[in-house]
């Protein structure tokens, strides 16, 4: 028993110190705690960075953070590629040296590395928020940091690394490089032609290759007119795609912006030239053109807004997005309604029949009552449906602009129809259908939200209820026992 008690205590020295000879892990690249670290002490919180250098691509490009996130300061004054910076600055907050290469390196041995003219060079600060993510300007809590990149090792990929103020020379995993030698543009947001958010605008004018056209917001704020080149509602789902697939261009370059290169460019003349109009803040002005260059066809768009302006290459297509004729923009729907502040519908079937009236409460899941031309409960999804086709019915011609006499197309107080109504008994959209279209076989002339007469299919208006019964909870029947209808 003491042999074996000796052997034990004799491996437990060994183990220790083969653990005492061990070298101390490699640290982080952006280390926040001290040296030593007191045992049982909470680790520091995670840096805020402030600002970014980084030299790299043989340019420097320097970085700021804002309330609008990181902006490019310098060599130019733009938005930065949020997924760019996050990755460097992910690295910077996380990432660990692989090994310790070289502690005491000479001269010689810096060239061999690749550190004597550094690949790349990033200088990070930041600062350690307090409880509150407060901090930036106690200078207790500012750390700044320069990491310079060497050569790649080509047996694993990793980079050879070195830190301001720290002799030792470092290896770091390969993604550390990739996040960190970035250029001016790889570091700059590509979309560039944005935002151009719909309900943020007051009107759109477009001039194109083979299209021109102006839009404005309705006074309703919630809804979209054409003024030219025809006067109708237009479509405001259309006009979100439009703009989101223009904002979602990117930039190929950015060529150096001069009153020189404008012209050679041919944005002097351009083939689009578009202009949006916020509701409050300066306009926006896009231009496309145009050149051959080595056979070749090459596009650039200018942005401008006040004082500021860019320039890009960017891809043909970029030309053809806001190029769209009148059916296109065009609002299809016959009636312009908000489906949740209908309260009220009134179905008209014609001549002196009486009206079909349902009506429901404010609450979102009131039911649906039967007014006339007598009460009773109605079935809730035979409601839903009708509503429904309504707000989904679109018009399948076109007819007669700013109708003057309705009566020639059998439009008139007497023609069958439909009322929407809010709460309040405020007439939200009308709904007249007319004679059958000549020389159709399933048309009818209409009329709706718009002051346009259109057509619409007779299969859509079909099951427009003309009698209570349409609507309404059929009463119980002694044969199947009384159950109601579901």
């Amino acid at each position: 028993m003491r042999t074996s008690t000796v052997v034990m205590l004799g491996l437990l020295a060994v183990g220790c110190s083969r653990d005492a000879e061990k070298p101390p892990a490699p640290p982080k690249l952006f280390a926040t705690e001290a040296a030593e670290p007191t045992r049982g002490a909470a680790p520091d919180p995670a840096p805020i960075f402030t600002h970014l250098t980084v030299k790299a691509r043989g340019a420097t490009t320097e970085l700021e953070r804002t309330q609008e996130g990181w902006r490019i300061v310098s060599p130019v004054e733009a938005k930065a590629d949020p997924y760019a910076v996050e990755a460097l600055v992910q690295q910077l907050t996380s990432a660990k040296f692989k090994a310790t290469v070289n502690a005491s390196p000479t001269d010689a041995d810096l060239k061999k590395y690749g550190l004597t003219s550094p690949t790349f060079t990033v200088t990070a600060r930041a600062f350690l928020p307090d409880a509150n993510g407060e901090g930036s300007e106690d200078p207790s809590r500012q750390r700044t940091v320069t990491l310079a990149g060497g050569n790649e090792n080509p047996f694993d990929g990793s980079v050879y690394v070195r830190r301001e103020g720290d002799t030792t020379v470092y290896a770091a995993d390969g993604a550390v490089r990739y996040s960190l030698d970035k250029g001016p543009f790889e570091l700059r947001a590509k979309e560039f032609l944005g935002p151009l958010e719909l309900d943020s605008l007051q009107s759109i004018d477009v001039k194109a290759k083979d299209h021109a056209y102006t839009l404005t917001r309705e006074a309703d704020r919630k809804s979209w007119r054409m003024e030219k080149p025809e006067p109708t509602r237009a479509s405001d789902s259309r006009l979100m795609d439009l703009l989101e697939a223009f904002e979602g261009h990117q930039a190929l370059s950015f060529p150096q912006d001069t009153a020189a290169s404008r012209k050679a460019l041919g944005l002097d003349t351009p083939v689009v030239d578009a202009r949006f109009v916020p509701a409050s803040g300066e306009p926006i002005r896009v231009r496309l053109a145009q050149v051959t260059r080595d056979g070749a066809t090459v596009v650039h768009a200018l942005r401008e807004q006040g004082s500021r302006s860019t320039l890009a290459e960017v891809e043909a297509r970029a030309l053809t997005t806001l190029d769209v004729g009148v059916q296109e923009l065009k609002d299809r729907r016959v009636l312009s309604f908000q489906r949740d502040d209908v309260r009220r519908m009134e179905f008209l079937p014609g001549g002196k029949a009486a009206p079909v009236v349902v009506a429901r409460g404010p609450g979102p899941h009131d039911p649906w009552e039967l007014e006339g031309p007598h009460g009773g409960r109605t079935l809730y999804f035979r409601v839903a449906k009708v509503l429904s086709r309504l707000e989904s019915l679109k018009a399948t011609g076109d007819g007669e602009p700013k109708v003057k006499h309705w009566e020639r197309y059998g439009i008139s107080d007497a023609s069958r129809s439909v009322v929407l109504r809010d709460g309040k008994g405020r007439e939200l959209a009308r709904l007249w259908l007319g004679d059958a279209v000549p020389d159709t076989e399933d048309r009818l002339y209409a009329r709706g939200s718009g002051p346009d007469l259109v057509e619409v299919s007779m299969g859509a208006v079909a099951d427009l209820p003309t009698r209570a019964s349409d609507l309404q909870q059929a009463p119980p029947d002694d044969s199947d026992g009384g159950l109601p209808e579901h």
